[in-house]
């Protein structure tokens, strides 16, 4: 985790753990998508239906970080990521 604002050049990272890294990025941030060619880069990694639980696991964290915000639940101290 500790590397993880670094995990393009990181090394502690395999490529499919970056490329998982990169799908939520394009799920979450505004204006990235997931295209065709990148999902195909999923499947060489992933079978269909790990990629229906990475992406379960991506959108529950972002329905987290959505729903937390309003009502003021804050972090309870286990990542330190800015």
């Amino acid at each position: 985790m500790a590397q993880l604002s670094d995990w393009r050049s990181s090394d502690v990272y395999t490529d499919a753990e970056r490329l998982i890294i990169e799908y939520g990025e394009r799920m979450t941030i505004t204006g990235q998508s997931v295209d065709d060619e990148f999902f195909a880069k999923m499947q060489e990694y992933f079978s269909e239906s790990e990629i229906v639980e990475i992406t379960a696991g991506i959108a529950m964290e972002n329905f987290r970080s959505k729903f937390n915000a309003p009502l003021k639940i804050s972090a309870q101290g286990f990542c330190s990521v800015p």
